[in-house]
């Protein structure tokens, strides 16, 4: 029986028609939804029942997805076991420290220990554990050019897209068009800095999720009849030292983190 490891794999069996009869966006973001347990595979009017006979018990049976991310950070973490510790801190724009790999992300320090377990003083989660071990275990370690690109143009990027502006570009848009100071905030908390290179943007910030994997934040602010935008810019060598899978993955828990930041502000 076939296993969806993502979205991704779920989305090659549907029609990619992006109909809408499922009441989402795409067939990409339909794929998201059943992968979560959030919709039945049968939502999709377009699959034979030889198909739906066929996967849905497999979908069915999934664990949360909490429980899938937790599993590959196992895997990750027996990776890392084997990993040359000196050559994985060079590479990444890390230093090795105490036999651990220390890391600069966010502007917050994190230690890597032999046994693949992230610590830092700041909360951690699987979220950002499994990119960041991702990022360790994958960098090519190409230094960033400073020509960005929007997420689309990354390699395989065109894929995840629909599924990227949904989870990643809308809600932060949304929180920036409801929290005026989330952009002071990212700077201040996140090490953040003003850019000039914003595409003729209101605002735009440049984050350094990590050392060499660095992200640009342009706003545009409404006016007239046009309505605010956002869009997140990355290096053209961000594919080198990230899968566009995991950039979508990393960004998705950012996303979630500045949310909560701003949920506690409001309180």
């Amino acid at each position: 029986m076939t296993t969806f490891k993502s979205p991704l794999d779920l989305y090659k069996i549907l029609p990619q028609t992006n109909c809408k009869q499922c009441q989402l966006p795409s067939c990409l973001a339909f794929a998201a939804e059943v992968i979560k347990g959030e919709k039945r595979l049968s939502a999709c009017p377009h699959l034979s029942r030889k198909i739906l006979d066929t996967h849905q018990g497999n979908l069915s049976a999934r664990t949360s997805l909490d429980q899938e991310l937790n599993a590959v950070l196992h895997e990750l973490q027996a990776k890392v076991t084997d990993l040359d510790f000196k050559e994985a801190a060079a590479r990444t724009g890390a230093v090795l420290a105490n036999n651990r790999i220390r890391i600069n992300c966010l502007g917050n320090k994190f230690e890597i220990d032999r046994q693949g377990k992230v610590t830092s003083h700041c909360h951690t989660s699987a979220w950002f554990t499994v990119p960041l071990l991702n990022y360790l275990l994958l960098a090519k370690g190409s230094e960033p050019t400073g020509n960005w690109l929007a997420y689309r143009e990354l390699p395989g990027g065109s894929e995840w897209n629909p599924l990227y502006e949904q989870r990643c570009e809308t809600p932060l848009k949304k929180l920036a068009d409801k929290e005026p100071e989330l952009f002071s905030d990212l700077v201040d908390i996140f090490s953040g800095r003003q850019s000039d290179h914003r595409f003729d943007a209101d605002i735009g910030v440049e984050l350094l999720p990590y050392p060499k994997l660095p992200l640009l934040i342009c706003y545009w602010l409404p006016e007239e009849d046009l309505s605010s935008k956002l869009q997140i810019f990355y290096d053209e060598t961000a594919g080198h030292n990230l899968p566009t899978e995991y950039i979508y993955r990393l960004c998705t828990g950012l996303v979630v983190m500045f949310e909560k930041i701003s949920q506690r502000h409001s309180r």
